[in-house]
């Protein structure tokens, strides 16, 4: 709270607690982490790197103590509870989607939550625990996790403005993208994976792109792209190519076809709404 409103005071009044008092707990606090967390002055107090730092992993840990206690809320009841998934942006949610909608029919008080992001944040909340499966495309590394292939590719290409002159192409090559402004994934230009279809395609042509920035949400891209600022690296399906849209997709070429996954952690105990998603989803599969 103290974050939130920048001032000492004013959380003091939203916690129902006198201001020494709350002064009193943050300096007891920054004395037993034996770092400074907050900058203050002016009557507007801010975070130290080391405050945010803190911040976050209280959020994490609040978040985590939430998900567990509602795991034992509903832990009588097997039919009922939280299910919490991350995904990448793939037209393979709508797998997923049939899933929930069939559980959703014969078990309404299962209730899911759906995470977006790219796969370096989605696979930080599975591993902390905040989340019970990921939705992931390639490139990944699934050493460390149980998974399934949702039996879908992706196919990559280039999102751009109906009007341009690119549009005469049914695919895009290395070539075209020469001195053209390009928004890319931030997750497939990282050298972190020995398989990285994205800069496989690209080979010893990577500098001569004009990258001017990254995105990890295909949408902001996209009205970037549809403002006449860039075009936008990405997958296919995901902006509707519809009449009305300024936008159109064309895919690479030579073609790059990525896998999508579901993955948890190894060893994982799951709740009972989990485990029947997961039963669910195995015999859709087959």
């Amino acid at each position: 709270m103290v974050a939130k409103t920048g001032n000492i005071t004013k959380a003091a009044n939203y916690m129902h607690l006198t201001q020494p008092t709350l002064s009193r707990q943050l300096f007891a606090l920054e004395k037993d982490l034996g770092q400074k967390l907050f900058i203050r002055k002016n009557h507007r107090i801010t975070l130290t790197y080391q405050g945010l730092i803190f911040k976050k992993r209280a959020e994490e840990i609040i978040e985590l103590v939430q998900k567990t206690e509602n795991e034992f809320l509903f832990s009588n009841d097997e039919f009922a509870g939280n299910i919490f998934i991350g995904s990448g942006e793939t037209h393979s949610i709508k797998i997923i989607s049939e899933i929930i909608k069939s559980l959703n029919k014969d078990f309404p008080k299962i209730k899911f939550h759906i995470i977006s992001g790219d796969s370096e944040d989605l696979l930080e909340r599975l591993d902390k625990g905040l989340l019970d499966f990921c939705i992931l495309i390639e490139p990944y590394n699934l050493d460390n996790y149980e998974y399934l292939d949702l039996n879908q590719k992706d196919v990559w290409g280039l999102l751009f403005r109906k009007d341009d002159k690119l549009a005469q192409k049914n695919f895009i090559k290395i070539e075209d993208l020469f001195n053209i402004p390009l928004l890319i994934s931030r997750q497939v230009i990282k050298k972190s994976f020995d398989n990285n279809p994205i800069l496989n395609w690209f080979g010893d042509n990577l500098d001569k792109l004009n990258i001017i920035g990254t995105y990890n949400l295909i949408y902001n891209a996209a009205v970037m792209t549809e403002n006449k600022i860039c075009c936008a690296l990405g997958l296919d399906r995901l902006i509707t190519d519809s009449i009305d849209s300024p936008l159109t997709f064309r895919p690479l070429f030579p073609i790059i076809e990525v896998k999508v996954s579901i993955v948890w952690k190894k060893n994982q105990i799951f709740s009972s709404p989990a485990k029947l998603f997961l039963k669910k989803l195995q015999d859709t599969l087959k």
